[in-house]
């Protein structure tokens, strides 16, 4: 069974690190009629269906598979809503952990997430100075409803 526990942060970008080595993704939804999310992204020349069960505080159930970029851009076309969200992720090493710091572009334009995935609910992590305000439960910042309420909405 798969099972991802993350959590989020809004970032304080005059104090962020200079981001190197950065990859764009465009992902889109399939809507579902509980809480269960799946996803389609494309990343660089990669694809993946994600398909990720209701959240419960920072963990919830995750499986991801690889699918040809054929499809996965078929899907996103014919079966997605019809936007998308569309950023660029940074990898950013601190103190032991991998941070993503996602650069959103399009209608969330101006939002900048930092997310840690973690080995358990309770595992301590140290913050870097650039992280700010947590929003792990904060349900406007899930990808999955930036799509139906965008950023640049609020």
């Amino acid at each position: 069974m798969g099972v991802e526990i993350e959590r989020k942060f809004l970032i304080d970008e005059t104090k962020l690190p200079t981001l190197q080595n950065g990859y764009t993704i465009k992902q889109g939804y399939i809507q579902t009629i509980d809480h269960t999310t799946v996803r389609i992204r494309v990343r660089g020349q990669e694809a993946f269906l994600t398909i990720k069960g209701k959240s419960q505080g920072a963990t919830r159930l995750e499986f991801e598979y690889p699918i040809s970029l054929n499809d996965a851009e078929e899907m996103l076309t014919n079966l997605c809503h019809a936007s998308h969200v569309e950023k660029t992720r940074y990898l950013v090493e601190y103190e032991g952990h991998t941070w993503e710091v996602d650069i959103f572009e399009g209608s969330n334009k101006g939002l900048m997430i930092a997310e840690i995935e973690l080995k358990s609910e309770d595992e301590a992590f140290p913050l870097p100075e650039w992280v700010t305000k947590e929003v792990t439960e904060d349900v406007r910042y899930f990808n999955a409803n930036l799509v139906e309420r965008p950023y640049t909405s609020w």
